[in-house]
């Protein structure tokens, strides 16, 4: 059931195009290619195990939950403001 001026199932593809959006943005996050054998960053050397398990590795674990930490306070969706905008 929709309201007001959204289609029947309108707001389940908006929720489902904002899952996709957020996959395919993270997708394109993973590293590709050769893994380094040190990180770009500090110059340390990156474990063989790291190595093995996430190919295309360019960073340092510290590095990396560095990294991980600024990226993850910058993106919040707000699906609020859209029904917002329409009560207005």
């Amino acid at each position: 059931m929709a309201g007001g001026w959204a289609k029947d199932g309108g707001v389940q593809e908006q929720i489902e195009s904002t899952v996709e959006d957020a996959v395919q943005r993270s997708r394109s996050r993973l590293p590709s290619g050769a893994s380094l054998s040190h990180c770009e960053e500090c110059d340390e050397p990156i474990p063989e195990a790291r190595r093995a398990a996430v190919p295309g590795v360019r960073l340092c674990l510290d590095c990396q939950a560095e990294r991980d930490k600024k990226d993850s306070s910058a993106g919040a969706f707000n699906r609020r403001g859209s029904k917002d905008s329409q009560l207005r």
